[in-house]
């Protein structure tokens, strides 16, 4: 047994080309996504909006009212600079400012394209706008309340509360680093389909050699299924970690709970892998193509390309979802990284025992019949 598993060792690391598939490329596509989407956290400060002031009408009563609104404002939500007309234009021409407000005795905006800055400043004028209007008519119809509603206004705050129910609030682009997860847990087909080739007789020759041999073929099986295991927790275990302490995202604070999800995900990996290389009349690259349909699809469909394909299919045919290992997966990090769901995760968890357990057993009903006329 220790002859066996010291040389699948060495014979499955020197391939270089099933370890790229299983450890380096979704490392490297992990650093893409993280280029792209960022950290995956919610709470970041939003940066204060470029504006220019210009005071057009410095006698006026109401624009010193708005000069003064705006300079409160300076530094929490817009940046405020103040120009001339000429700077202000040449400002705004150039993008170096998202907006120009005017403080006149009807203060106004100006900008030069629509999007979330032009809103937030609109917004800023409008609320301006309507508290001003509020004021003149308190004080028209009813002076005697005037101060009592200046105090109400200044002492305004936010009368909801935002929680999270039984759960953490994420960046809805957290799902593609669960996706990839899962996504290198099922890249272990690459290892365990050459695995399966190198035990055919009739494709390679090592299989012959092994095909000779008195060591029953379970013994192989099993041998073979301990060290690439072995090898791919170890690959999807650098991946989250370099995920976590190297790109630090957040995958939920039980290590426990991590390690055990990344062991049942390799066993899915690998025991699929084995069955798809002992799939007879195809050639090498067939089977190494049939491994690609199945680590690139149920990714697909978990969500490694769209992050809301997921839930589109919980919703249409949530089937899919619980018959798919990727998404299976991805759903026990969330399990893990999210919710606070114990039982969901041990679900999850015993459906990817039963994939590995009815994959492990489809291989050795494949192969144990075998027999070759001339070797």
């Amino acid at each position: 047994m220790g002859h066996l598993i010291k040389y699948r060792m060495l014979q499955t690391i020197r391939k270089k080309s099933q370890m790229f598939w299983a450890l380096a490329f979704p490392i490297i596509l992990g650093t893409f996504f993280y280029i792209s989407f960022g950290s995956g956290e919610m709470g970041e400060d939003m940066e204060a909006v470029p504006t220019a002031l210009v005071i057009q009408d410095k006698d006026s009563d109401t624009a010193k009212a708005f000069t003064e609104y705006m300079d409160r404002l300076d530094g929490s939500a817009v940046q405020i600079t103040h120009m001339t007309d000429e700077e202000a234009e040449k400002a705004l021409r150039q993008d170096k400012v998202e907006g120009i407000f005017y403080c006149t005795e009807e203060p106004a905006l100006t900008v030069a394209g629509s999007g979330i800055s032009q809103s937030i400043l609109k917004s800023l004028l409008d609320s301006y706008c309507k508290n001003a209007s509020m004021i003149m008519s308190v004080a028209r119809e009813h002076p005697q309340g005037l101060s009592a509603a200046v105090e109400a206004m200044e002492d305004w705050q936010e009368m909801t509360e935002s929680f999270s129910v039984k759960g953490r609030t994420m960046d809805s682009n957290i799902s593609y680093f669960f996706a990839l997860i899962a996504y290198a847990c099922l890249s272990g087909a690459f290892l365990g389909a050459q695995s399966s080739v190198d035990s055919q007789a009739d494709i390679s020759a090592l299989g012959a050699r092994r095909s000779v041999t008195p060591t029953h073929k379970i013994q192989l099986i099993l041998t073979d299924m301990l060290v690439l295991f072995f090898i791919h927790f170890c690959n999807v275990g650098i991946l989250t970690g370099y995920i976590r302490f190297g790109l630090g995202i957040r995958l939920g604070g039980d290590v426990c709970a991590i390690l055990l999800t990344i062991c049942m995900g390799s066993m899915i990996g690998i025991s699929i892998g084995m069955v798809l290389g002992c799939i007879r009349r195809l050639s090498f690259g067939g089977k190494m193509g049939m491994c690609v349909c199945f680590t690139l699809i149920p990714g697909f469909l978990a969500g490694l390309m769209f992050g809301q394909m997921k839930d589109v299919i919980e919703h249409h045919c949530p089937l899919v979802n619980r018959l798919n290992p990727a998404a299976v997966l991805s759903d026990a990090f969330y399990c893990i990284g999210v919710y606070d769901n114990p039982e969901r995760l041990m679900r999850n968890l015993l459906i990817l025992g039963m994939m590995s357990a009815v994959a492990v057993l489809a291989a050795w009903l494949l192969v144990r019949r075998e027999c070759y006329d001339s070797i």
